[in-house]
């Protein structure tokens, strides 16, 4: 893990190198890899700055205030808590693949492809929600922002036990957000569309 400025800014020039050659190649899904690899990078620099400044005592309102989110936001996504319990640190470890399963999900939703959307939902979310249930869900999004049109970039953090994804979703009136809470062992334990926050990561 690089653990210097220079290290830092070597991998994002690396990473940044590299989508430039893919930008150009015939397979657009080659400069989509390369962008993925850049990204990674510069959130690893972020992390590290995030830590240097909290390390020079730097709150969590500031560092919230110059990401343009709340300070509770700020540490759900950059914090290390410590479980009161064990005086060790919580688990911090994200669901790998969640992203892309959440904008699948929010995806069988909007197009009612329900049976698809239920499989892997845990014990408590079958019984939750039947298909009536969202039908009727649909039903009212639509009353209330009208067709939906599409998503932008998932945000992916870790809150307790579960690693839960924020999607941008786009519709004729309004941008909600679609939010999907992932247990452990990969289950869908929350879906939901909501009004969007100041405390999305």
């Amino acid at each position: 893990m690089p653990n210097s400025a220079d290290d830092l800014a070597e991998r994002i020039a690396i990473a940044a190198e590299r989508f430039g050659a893919a930008w150009v190649e015939p397979d657009p899904l080659a400069a989509v890899a390369a962008a993925r690899q850049l990204a990674a990078a510069v959130d690893e620099t972020l992390r590290a700055t995030v830590d240097r400044a909290r390390a020079a005592g730097r709150t969590w309102q500031e560092i919230g205030d110059l990401l343009g989110t709340t300070r509770q936001a700020a540490f759900q996504r950059f914090g290390r808590p410590i479980d009161p319990r064990t005086g060790e640190p919580m688990s911090k470890a994200l669901l790998p693949g969640a992203a892309e399963r959440a904008v699948s999900l929010l995806t069988d939703y909007v197009d009612g492809r329900y049976d698809r959307l239920k499989q892997d939902f845990d014990a408590a979310m079958t019984a939750l929600l039947d298909d009536a249930k969202l039908d009727a869900g649909r039903a009212q999004l639509a009353s209330m922002v009208g067709a939906y049109e599409g998503m932008d970039e998932p945000a992916t953090r870790a809150f307790g036990e579960h690693t839960v994804v924020s999607v941008p979703m786009r519709f004729e009136a309004a941008t909600m957000t679609g939010r999907v809470s992932f247990s452990q062992d990969g289950k869908v334990a929350g879906l939901f569309v909501l009004l969007p926050d100041k405390d999305q990561p």
